[in-house]
């Protein structure tokens, strides 16, 4: 499980040191929630991003460059890029990223 969490952060760290992506957000989902209407998909990616920042648990630590916080149902990383904060939330069968831009 360790093995797997330190590949999937750096992965993650990866994907933003090398740029993949956009700035806008994104969601995938399971096939099994594709076949549902949009309407039975309780949570939107623009809602968890909204919790997200709401959230006192999810703020930035001080100093930090990478830090972790849930939003129910999510689990939430969060890494500082040069664009702002680049962040991704998964839940089983779900997941969705998306960025914070730097606040000055």
């Amino acid at each position: 499980m360790r093995l797997a969490t330190t590949l999937a952060s750096f992965g993650l760290a990866a994907a933003v040191l090398f740029g993949c992506g956009g700035s806008g957000d994104s969601t995938t989902t399971s096939p099994q929630e594709e076949k549902k209407p949009h309407s039975a998909q309780a949570v939107t990616a623009a809602q968890v991003r909204a919790a997200w920042e709401r959230s006192p648990g999810c703020s930035h630590p001080h100093g930090a460059s990478r830090w972790g916080c849930s939003v129910p149902p999510y689990r939430c990383q969060a890494v500082v890029t040069d664009r702002g904060w680049s962040v991704d939330c998964t839940k089983p069968g779900r997941s969705l990223a998306f960025t914070v831009p730097a606040r000055k």
